[in-house]
């Protein structure tokens, strides 16, 4: 263990850096929200402080609007909607929504034009989520929706749908991707292709004129596309978009005279209300994702059919345009949801932080049939203490919620808010509440005159409207502002990482006496730099959201790229051309399983439905294809089991020998499986109840059986052998052998192929390694190992995880492989699942295949002493672990430069995570490896000379 120990320190000490880097720099970038999975419900409000109607068709609130009519135009920028006026400088996309600023002129207490601010992340869906969920969506929202695009949080549609409403949906089928099961009728029309200007827009303008006629629903959401597809494509300052806002212009013209020949005393839209509104806005390139002003502010119209009275001038916070008549308020996007949901009279989502909104609200205040509520009716009040208490009432309910949601929250999330923080919202709610006993007595007994009255209702609600302000701007604190000296201090940690990783490469260079990476004739070896080439091009690429999304490609380009080097050599040294060329056919055969899994993706990533690249064109018969389909997979499931048993005969002995058997078992239960699950024969009814969850899980526990015998038994048995090349190869064919069955399963049918297609791959690189050296001289070279054959390893796991069908997304994870042998959701079998499907090829077995370049001699490299092997195993891990450090360093960095890129939550994170989660699992995966190909080295080689190397 002391020799182990001398390597492994090195090992410990990286990995440990590696963790305190990413913990402080995910805590800095990773926005990230606790969800909850409470609900709010009518009888919620029996325990508030608040008044409550004893009318029995009320819930929270009163409603104050029958029907409500939301018009969704994505990205509208608020110089679409506001008047040129407004800005000092004209530009050809204004003025083109005239219609909304006609009837803000014209009728300026009944219609009124918003600057809305939305929080960032202002990709499409997330903003949706806050809309209707009134919460600040972040991009890991841990609970029950993690890795679920649906929402399962608390949110407006859910209220509206508990409480009876009807809502009819059309436009952008992210809507039903997010409430699934929710719209009484709904026409989605796919949204991600970004080249399609009308398609979205032309189905909401086909169903939306007519269902202003129909008569089922009382919420109707219809949601355009074709500005924010206009902006990404050719900008705003074009004539696309132009186009785009003129037709826009003529549909909503349409869509408010028909409510205002609706309108009338007991027409269907005598109490309807009109909200145009937009999710975010974009940049003059057509961008949004990031928190600039461009992107944030956005607009929101809203029409009531009725007469209104104004608002009172306390609370109205417009900027006007004289000329114009027209007058412009701010609201932030986190109201919408509280303020919509108090008009409709459905409870407030639970998670909600929002504010009701007092202009928005004030829009529908005449609808108020206040004579009803025998309350607050009192001949001596005027209209405006009536709107006041009706007002402040709204608040104290609003209050009560989010103070409720703000108790829950602390108590059960572990990134809850500081003791500080919780006091200071305590205090401030209780003020308020104190505040309101005497509100609620005033206007009930009537102690006094409305001279005294009103300054009480308006103390009570800036009261509330504190709190409400206080607690939103908390949240925004800890919930969307990145934290730049945490993530600066995890990069700069990380980069310490990477100095003690060159620092033990190049102490274990030295201690050897000379330089591993070089040869004595030729200086700095052409292989190390091209590694380092290469290594930087990686790197590089992860700054470009385009490489990211080819990223297997780029990888694979890589790898055959090194493939032609060595091809190249072989040539010139008429050496191991037929391992050239096979080396080179599979890195092609890698690309088309790379084509392959990109088609499945395109099927349900957002990011590669418009640009799926599986253009072959093969026409193959379907009945050939399915015979190919079920038959070769187990041909190569039988080629694996002829290879196992091979290595048995020749060179096995021991424990190892009945571990391989064991494989070859599993080998034969998986092909039984897959023959279960045949098209081609019917076997089901044969082996119904049992191939289906009974070989899986036997698989699994041959698996735990395997990897017990390889941990234990050797700490009471040392196996004593002068063979170190022959024990380090049984030891890793041993653990190879032991782990691939399980993951074999899991990946399915593919599973064989990949796993056969890297065992070949291997070889070749074994076979050719070191033939770039000694091109000149025929000197025997004394470097051990170059880098170049251990990057090439790196880049085909790279390849591996692609061709297995995964990407570095969260639906880019197969979560059927978590159910492969189980029909019930256990959440740590389940999750070893997933984790062994995911990183199984591209990391389990890629780091415990590594000791295959010392287990094999090079026939370029024939002097290595026995002595070396555990300096050269050593070193391989050290250079393989430093190639993935620097490939995530860059991700880390790249993120940190585009954290405010338009793809950041959707692309730049998910592959943040991946690489992190792929680091430290990469770094454990070594640690454990050292322990396991280590074990007894000591005592093979001795210890003087191991001491004497450091």
């Amino acid at each position: 263990m002391w020799g182990w120990w001398r390597f492994g320190k090195w090992t410990v000490l990286i990995m440990f850096l590696h963790i305190i880097s990413i913990l402080i720099f995910t805590k800095g970038f990773l926005l990230t929200r606790t969800e909850l999975p409470h609900s709010s419900h009518c009888s919620d409000l029996s325990q508030s402080p608040c008044h409550s109607s004893p009318s029995s068709s009320s819930c929270w609130t009163k409603p104050a609007v029958d029907r409500l009519i939301i018009i969704v135009l994505d990205a509208l920028r608020f110089d679409f909607v506001a008047p040129s006026s407004f800005f000092e400088e004209k530009q050809p996309w204004m003025d083109k929504l005239e219609v909304l600023q006609r009837m803000a002129s014209e009728n300026p207490s009944s219609a009124k034009i918003f600057k809305a601010i939305a929080d960032p992340p202002t990709t499409s869906l997330q903003r949706l989520k806050g809309l209707t969920t009134g919460a600040l969506p972040t991009f890991i929202d841990v609970g029950n929706s993690f890795g679920a695009p649906a929402i399962v949080e608390d949110n407006f549609i859910n209220q509206l749908i508990q409480n009876g409403k009807r809502v009819v949906m059309m436009g952008d089928d992210t809507w039903t991707q997010l409430f699934p099961h929710h719209f009484n009728k709904s026409y989605p029309y796919p949204s991600f292709n970004v080249k399609d200007l009308n398609t979205v827009d032309n189905g909401c303008i086909e169903h939306l004129l007519p269902s202003l006629y129909q008569q089922d629903w009382d919420v109707l959401i219809a949601h355009f596309l074709g500005v924010d597809h206009a902006g990404h494509i050719h900008g705003v300052d074009s004539t696309p978009m132009i186009e785009k806002l003129e037709q826009y212009n003529a549909v909503l013209e349409k869509v408010i005279k028909e409510l205002q020949n609706q309108s009338g005393p007991g027409k269907l839209h005598e109490n309807s209300l009109l909200l145009v509104m937009g999710d975010h806005g974009q940049t003059l390139n057509g961008d949004h994702g990031g928190g600039s002003p461009e992107e944030v502010e956005t607009s929101i119209f809203a029409m009531s059919f009725k007469d209104l009275p104004s608002l009172p001038s306390e609370f109205d916070s417009s900027s006007c345009e004289p000329s114009k008549n027209i007058c412009i308020s701010s609201i932030p996007q986190l109201d919408f949801a509280v303020t919509v949901s108090s008009l409709l009279g459905v409870p407030f989502p639970f998670g909600s932080i929002g504010r009701v909104n007092p202009e928005l609200y004030a829009l529908a205040v005449c609808t108020w049939n206040l004579d009803d509520d025998k309350t607050w009716n009192n001949q001596g009040q005027t209209k405006l203490e009536e709107w006041l208490q009706n007002y402040a009432n709204v608040l104290c309910i609003n209050s009560w919620q989010v103070k409720r949601y703000i108790d829950v929250y602390s108590a059960s999330s572990v990134i809850g808010f500081s003791s500080e923080d919780l006091f200071h919202i305590s205090d401030l709610y209780s003020k308020a509440d104190e505040n309101w006993s005497y509100t609620k007595n005033l206007s009930s007994y009537k102690h006094g005159s409305s001279n005294t009255s009103l300054p009480v209702l308006k103390r009570q609600i800036v009261a509330y409207s504190n709190f409400l302000s206080y607690v939103a701007e908390l949240a925004r604190s800890k919930w969307t502002e990145f934290n730049l000296k945490m993530m600066g201090t995890g990069i700069g940690i990380m980069l310490l990482s990477l100095y003690c990783h060159t620092l033990a490469i190049k102490k274990l260079n030295k201690s050897y006496g000379v330089s591993l990476l070089s040869s004595r004739d030729s200086g700095i070896s052409f292989g190390l730099m091209l590694t380092f080439f290469m290594v930087l091009i990686r790197a590089g690429s992860l700054l470009s959201n385009s490489y990211i999304l080819k990223e297997g490609k780029a990888a694979n380009f890589l790898l055959a790229t090194t493939g032609i080097m060595t091809l190249r050599y072989s040539f010139m040294k008429n050496k191991m051309l037929i391992e050239a060329a096979i080396f080179l056919l599979l890195t092609f055969i890698f690309r088309i399983a790379i084509e392959v899994g990109l088609y499945k993706q395109a099927a349900t990533s957002q990011f590669m439905s418009s640009s799926s690249s599986w253009m072959l064109g093969i026409s193959i018969s379907p009945s050939l294809w399915t015979y190919m389909a079920e038959i070769v997979p187990i041909l190569a499931l039988i080629i694996l089991g002829y290879f196992l048993y091979k290595s048995i005969s020749s060179c096995c002995w021991g424990i190892p020998k009945y571990v391989i058997m064991g494989t070859i078992l599993s080998y034969f239960l998986i092909a039984l499986h897959w023959i279960s699950e045949s098209n081609i024969l019917d076997l089901a009814h044969f082996l119904k109840g049992f191939g289906k969850n009974s070989i899986p899980r036997t698989v699994y526990a041959i698996t735990l059986v395997q990897l017990s015998l390889l941990a234990i038994v050797p700490i009471f048995s040392k196996e004593e052998t002068s063979n170190c090349r022959g024990s380090l190869f049984v030891k890793m064919m041993s653990i190879l052998s032991a782990c691939s069955s399980t993951i074999i399963i899991l990946q399915g049918k593919q599973g064989a192929l990949v796993a056969l297609g890297s065992l070949l791959a291997g070889y070749c690189m074994m076979r050719l390694q070191g033939i770039e050296k000694h091109t000149v001289s025929g000197t025997a070279g004394i470097s051990i190992l170059g880098p170049l054959p251990v990057l090439q390893w790196s880049l085909l796991a790279v390849c591996l995880l692609f061709a297995s069908g995964h990407w570095c997304a969260f639906d880019g994870l197969r979560y059927g492989a978590a159910f492969v042998g189980f029909d019930e959701f256990i959440l740590i079998p389940q999750a070893i699942l997933l984790t062994i499907d995911t990183f199984g090829f591209s990391h389990i077995l890629s780091v415990f295949g590594l000791p295959l370049f010392v287990a094999f001699p090079s026939p370029f490299n024939q002097t290595e002493h026995k002595s070396l092997f555990p300096i050269k195993l050593f070193w391989i891990f050290m250079v393989y672990g430093l190639i993935t450090a620097i490939t995530a360093t860059a991700t880390i960095l790249c993120v940190t430069i585009q954290r405010r890129h338009l793809m950041v939550w959707g692309l730049f994170a998910p592959k943040f995570v991946f690489d992190v989660v792929g680091l430290i699992l990469t770094d454990l995966l070594i640690f454990v490896a050292s322990i396991y190909y280590f074990d007894g080295v000591e005592d093979r080689i001795g210890n003087a000379k191991l001491r004497r190397l450091w």
